[in-house]
């Protein structure tokens, strides 16, 4: 289906001194894995790639004179905890081929032929300090289309600075000057992490941010665990989202009498109503306790924000606990509140006692965050609950290499059950895409729900 070519190692252009850059407890507590992405473009003429795999070298080894640290590699240290080394080992760019058009993707769900467009991780095989931190793909389809395979290490930037470092590679591979530089200096946030006086202790704990109940007469969720599972892609209309919205607000707006407050979001009100239909879809017991995280970016939510063009991981999961009665007996404003308000909670307060329960884990890989599908171990988000990434709002579609703006955007997997993305449609019209992976029992109930519950 898709042949590999040829693939190189690409260093920063100049040459850049080694050291140990500062990782904060943002960067440690997620997986140690990589965000798989996958750019699809259909240039209006072939002449535009002829140098595409020439133009993207280069071009991305001018980038990270600027984006070192994915240059760099990770090594493990005590605890589960890594370090990560500034030593220009450089990215690696593979050159693909396949028989494949880009309309025999379909829907563009994360199948394995989508993840077949980014170069592979052997993870298990591969000692952690020779694992890139970017990856790349570029493969050529039978109908002159062409794909971007990105793979970015977590730990090294989330959605933001990714999307922050695309752009600027792009600038450079049409010959533009990259003028918006990443700040590098993670260690604004040791300040946060440092112990505090009991007078001013973090007022939550561990458990506030991993309450992960697992279903009604099981001990642990090792068996949901190993429980198939499957992607789907979902998608809803300008029209669907506002009227999902309007239901939301009206029905808020008819409990509480009051307009003080803001609206609900599109993404508050959708998350709500995703919430709703998979606790349905589940067929949960009533008193079945359920959370739902949001991951929220908290840069501009600090009493001193971090400068705009913070490179790194700026992020944390939000949960938001309910019962599945009162999900299914209330409107959908009771499960929008709740969402809302659970992000409006996000305060200096709370990253704080977020960064310093997680520093106070002296063993973070026995808890890490649960990623594949099947892994045994870490934290499970699955049934009977969910998490939900928005790229809302993180400036997509603006990865213009020469050869046009691309035409559809994905990620290259869904890793375990319960996770989901909401995704901006492509053509700037309103719509939100939702690749998702639930447990096969659950997926066709649930997209039942999803619309029809509308």
């Amino acid at each position: 289906m898709v042949n590999l070519i040829a693939s190189h190692i690409v260093k920063p252009a100049k040459p850049i001194p080694t050291k140990v850059m500062f990782l904060s407890e943002c960067d440690q507590r997620v997986a140690v894995t990589h965000a798989p992405v996958v750019h699809f473009y259909k240039p209006e003429s072939p002449e535009l790639l002829k140098d595409a795999t020439e133009v993207l070298k280069d071009s991305l080894s001018e980038a990270l004179l600027a984006f070192y640290p994915l240059a760099g590699r990770l090594y493990p240290k005590d605890g589960g905890r890594v370090e990560l080394q500034c030593n220009s080992m450089g990215a690696l760019l593979v050159e693909a081929q396949s028989e494949l058009k880009i309309h025999d993707f379909g829907d563009f769900c994360p199948a394995p032929q989508i993840r077949a467009l980014i170069p592979a991780i052997d993870n298990n095989n591969t000692p952690l300090h020779e694992v890139p931190l970017l990856l790349v793909q570029i493969t050529k389809f039978a109908c002159g289309g062409v794909s971007i395979g990105l793979a970015v290490s977590h730990v090294i930037a989330d959605g933001q600075s990714a999307c922050h470092f695309v752009s600027e590679w792009a600038k450079i591979a049409r010959g533009e000057k990259s003028d918006d530089q990443p700040f590098l200096d993670r260690t604004i946030f040791q300040k946060y992490e440092d112990d505090h006086p009991s007078s001013t202790a973090p007022k939550l704990q561990y458990s506030d941010f991993f309450p992960l109940p697992v279903l009604i007469g099981q001990s642990s969720s090792l068996e949901e665990r190993k429980k198939a599972s499957i992607c789907a892609m979902l998608k809803l209309s300008k029209d669907q989202i506002e009227q999902i919205r309007n239901k939301a607000n009206y029905q808020d707006l008819m409990i509480h009498k009051t307009s003080n407050q803001s609206p609900f979001s599109r993404f508050v009100a959708v998350s709500a109503h995703i919430w709703k239909c998979l606790s349905k879809a589940r067929m949960h017991n009533p008193a079945q306790e359920t959370v739902l995280y949001v991951i929220v970016d908290f840069r501009n939510r600090l009493k001193l924000p971090l400068p705009g063009r913070y490179f790194g991981n700026a992020v944390l999961p939000v949960p938001t606990r309910a019962i599945v009665g009162d999900l299914q007996s209330r409107p959908l404003s009771y499960a929008s509140r709740k969402i809302k308000e659970a992000i409006e909670n996000v305060t200096d307060e709370y990253v704080r006692s977020y960064l310093v329960c997680m520093k106070n884990i002296s063993e973070v890989s026995t808890s890490p965050y649960f990623h594949t599908v099947g892994r045994p171990q870490g934290l499970f988000f699955g049934n009977p609950n969910l998490i939900v990434t928005t790229w809302v709002g993180l400036g997509l579609h603006k990865a213009d290499f020469g050869w046009g703006n691309e035409i559809f955007l994905t990620p290259g997997s869904v890793a375990y059950d319960g996770k989901l993305f909401i995704i901006p449609g492509p053509n700037g019209d309103g719509s939100f895409l939702i690749p998702l992976r639930l447990q096969v029992e659950h997926i066709n109930a649930f997209k039942k729900y999803f619309y029809e519950d509308i």
